[in-house]
């Protein structure tokens, strides 16, 4: 196993939580937005904790999939979430 499939592993879980691709066991998408945290929080410890170690395709490499999924987060983050409080607070309204 090489650097690149080890980051593409935390990678493609911090999309299934992001709820951009679908979980392979249900067929679902789903968000889990504290999942996709802490995925993103394992790959920053990876980098703190093999900095100066990785050649620069690597570091290249962890750098962007930490990127792209923060600006996912950031973005998934301000969107409404719809869930069971927004379903049970329209109950107390009808």
């Amino acid at each position: 196993m090489n650097f690149e499939i080890l980051v593409s592993i935390f990678e493609a879980s911090g999309w299934q939580a992001l709820g951009k691709i679908p979980n392979p066991v249900s067929g679902k998408t789903e968000l889990n937005l504290p999942a996709a945290e802490n995925t993103i929080e394992i790959l920053i410890l990876l980098r703190e904790k093999s900095k100066g170690n990785l050649t620069p395709d690597e570091e290249k490499y962890l750098s962007a999939a930490i990127a792209n999924l923060q600006l996912n987060y950031a973005a998934e983050k301000e969107k409404p979430q719809t869930g069971a409080a927004e379903k049970e607070g329209a109950a107390k309204e009808d």
